[in-house]
């Protein structure tokens, strides 16, 4: 009898074993590698009848954008992939530039049209990024904040060394975005040129985020699909997914920040 219970056991747990490995393997690939095509349902974002409101909204943002003169930028990250911005003047001389930074699968001006058309109305240049992994970025994996937060850097020192110091810098993000910019805040040696942060939606970690989809659509605790998924990222990607978080950061900066989240979020919980 006893034997039957151990063997059963043994058996019980290899299954364990193998479903958290599946399970890790299937997060990994669905988030991790550079993603080319929406893979978010984007019902959860928001109901249907919502989205046809919003879409009212944004589209005509969407059609003014698609008509500016864009100048086309890059730079240098810091493990030497390219990374590729959008630059909209708002006029002769403007001392205000907000480098605005989207969310996960999207781009920079399939995501911040509505916004930058907003900042630029408001005499702001708008510098609107892909992240790595995005858009006309190179990279094969997504950041989640943590390795953007770097680049996010990288591109507040190309404003400053383009236009000689001369812009106050607004950061902006939305979602995975609005984690990079938190992140950034408290950034060793960050520019005295950043004056102010806003943050629409983000969230505080990727482990927290991550943890929280198990949950929701899966009914399924962090461990141990969590811990080998966060082994797999570090292992090819470079960065474990509780390495930082948006907690850490806004308790180190002195930046202002502004925060933006809807309550009836379906992604991001408001709690974040």
């Amino acid at each position: 009898m006893n034997k039957t219970l151990i063997k059963a056991a043994a058996a019980g747990t290899a299954l364990l074993g193998a479903g958290s490995i599946a399970g890790a393997v299937r997060l990994f690939n669905r988030t991790i590698p550079r993603q080319d095509t929406v893979r978010v349902d984007i019902n959860e974002m928001a109901d249907a009848e919502k989205w046809e409101v919003y879409k009212s909204f944004m589209i005509p943002n969407h059609e003014w954008i698609d008509t500016q003169p864009l100048e086309h930028v890059t730079i240098k990250a810091r493990d030497g992939i390219t990374l590729h911005a959008d630059l909209l003047y708002a006029g002769e001389n403007s001392g205000k530039l907000i480098i605005m930074n989207h969310g996960y699968t999207s781009k920079g001006i399939e995501n911040c049209a509505s916004a930058a058309r907003y900042f630029n109305s408001c005499g702001f240049d708008c510098l609107i990024v892909d992240l790595r992994a995005h858009g006309k970025s190179e990279g094969d994996y997504t950041g989640f904040g943590i390795l953007d937060r770097y680049d996010c850097q990288g591109w507040i020192n190309y404003i400053d060394g383009r236009f000689e110091g001369k812009k106050d810098i607004v950061l902006y993000g939305v979602s995975m975005g609005g984690t990079t910019v938190l992140m950034t805040s408290a950034l060793p040696g960050l520019s005295g040129s950043v004056k102010a942060i806003i943050s629409d939606c983000a969230f505080t970690s990727p482990y927290d985020v991550f943890a929280h989809v198990l949950k929701k659509d899966y009914h399924l605790p962090p461990f141990p699909i969590m811990n080998i998924t966060n082994e797999m990222c570090r292992r090819t990607a470079g960065y474990g997914f509780s390495d930082y978080s948006t907690l850490d950061a806004v308790k180190e900066t002195k930046i202002p920040i502004l925060f933006i989240h809807g309550r009836e979020d379906k992604f991001v919980p408001t709690y974040m």
